[in-house]
């Protein structure tokens, strides 16, 4: 189990992954005559027609490499848009606080002017300080940057009202669709009222993108923004304007790995993909309940629930006991498991996304994990553990510590390595000891070799 926030990859089913091994779709040249590629095109056009009736848009994108060139794809179509009818002083980007840092970059790109929206303390847009912004600036507002199911792994329950409000005063919605599979056959970005909405592939919709692979960021359109995305000057696409220019170098982005989302929605079907957003959302609250007793889960919806990730705070264990999220991130690699994304969006916590992949006897690993290191820091707190000298702070242990005959910590090997049964049975070691992030930043070493090895 890797549950890493919002970036969690699903499982890769083999059938899924078969075809892009396949000559037709990967060895054929981006700029090939499209009369040679009749049904990598169709395929494409297909996976278009499923994105656009599982997102609600008109049209789709399939140009933009990632998410973040997504954003970047559609705040240009947004102030081509804008250009186009006249409301060239519109430059105004609305941005909630927990956003990705990926859309202030983005509309600083196209020069946009980002102002920055509140959060309450719930995890939601700050409606009353959205409309103190909208109002300061209607006469330029361009876009809003909305991220739903929000950052903070909660439903946005005004995001109706927001994207209305927007539109009623002159600006255009981009929904940042990093959180789709919280989404995929309950609700549609078109349905709420984003205007323009990016679609991780290689998130949502199956495609490897861990270890630096391939992602793909394709866009959903409304028809009044279609026009005005990105076209090709080699190969023209239909539908956008002939002059648009280009966001990636190759028409449809990273065509060749397309293949695996038509594959997995395909097979998944309607209630498969349905069935898939449940499940990811039902495993989210299942962590956030059995762990609420050890830990304060810290944002949830009026009903007590999360979306498809909840958020550990660790900022009130820190102070009772000096164990940090870095500890505890640290610990979890004892137990086999990579850590979740630690101190976003909120600094001194762990977002925990589990998506649909996990089993439930994953789940309860990964709790019973959560809870033994609970009641490590509480044994820190107690003074039964040295505040420094612990496994906490040591962790994580490789096998060389273990095997150390001169081991003197004031706790037990078992205690470093087995922390619980299961781990005899199935020990993922770590290959090194925690290093000094900071050091290693400020001081950089240069591993070429000598000039002289070369002659």
């Amino acid at each position: 189990m890797i549950p890493l926030g919002s970036c969690t990859m699903k499982l890769n089913a083999t059938a899924e992954m078969l075809p892009i091994t396949w000559p037709e779709f990967s060895k054929p040249h981006p700029f090939v005559p499209r009369e040679q590629v009749t049904g990598y095109v169709q395929m494409i056009r297909e996976l278009e027609d499923m994105l656009a009736e599982i997102c609600g848009f008109d049209a789709v994108s399939m140009q933009p490499n990632s998410g973040a060139q997504g954003e970047y794809a559609g705040l240009l179509a947004i102030r081509n848009y804008l250009n186009s009818i006249g409301q060239t002083q519109r430059n105004v980007c609305l941005i909630p606080s927990s956003a990705h840092g990926t859309n202030p970059a983005s509309a600083q790109m196209l020069s946009m002017k980002v102002v920055v929206v509140a959060c309450d303390d719930k995890g939601n847009i700050d409606v009353g300080d959205l409309k103190v912004k909208v109002e300061q600036h209607k006469n330029n507002l361009a876009a809003l940057m909305i991220t739903y199911p929000s950052t903070h792994g909660v439903f946005e329950e005004a995001v109706k009202d927001i994207c209305q409000l927007i539109h009623d005063n002159g600006g255009q919605v981009y929904m940042d669709g990093a959180n789709l599979n919280a989404q995929v056959g309950v609700s549609r970005p078109g349905d709420i009222g984003a205007d323009v909405s990016h679609v991780n592939l290689h998130k949502t919709f199956c495609i490897p993108h861990g270890g630096g692979g391939p992602g793909m960021g394709p866009i959903g359109i409304k028809k009044h923004l279609a026009p005005f995305v990105a076209n090709h000057s080699v190969v023209k696409l239909d539908g956008p304007n002939a002059d648009s220019g280009a966001v990636s170098a190759a028409p449809w982005g990273s065509a060749s790995i397309l293949p695996i989302s038509w594959m997995y929605i395909s097979m998944m079907g309607a209630s498969g993909l349905l069935k898939s957003t449940q499940i990811a959302i039902l495993s989210a609250n299942y962590i956030a309940q059995r762990l609420e007793g050890h830990y304060p889960v810290l944002y949830t919806g009026k009903n007590g629930r999360v979306a498809h990730e909840c958020i550990i705070d660790l900022r009130p264990l820190k102070a009772a006991s000096g164990i940090t999220e870095e500890d505890v991130a640290k610990r979890l690699m004892d137990y086999g498991f990579h850590a979740p994304t630690m101190s976003f969006p909120v600094p001194g916590t762990l977002m925990i996304e589990p998506t649909e992949s996990e089993p439930r006897a994953e789940l309860d690993r990964f709790i019973e994990a959560m809870i033994c290191i609970r009641h490590e820091i509480a044994r820190v707190e107690s003074g039964d553990l040295h505040a420094e000298n612990n496994m906490l702070k040591h962790a994580p242990h490789t096998l060389a510590d273990i095997m150390d005959e001169s081991w003197d910590r004031p706790y037990s090997k078992n205690e470093a390595a087995f922390p619980v049964a299961a781990l005899r049975d199935n020990k993922f070691w770590p290959s090194v000891n925690r290093i000094d992030n900071v050091y290693g930043d400020r001081n950089l070493f240069c591993a070429c070799p000598a000039i002289e090895s070369y002659t």
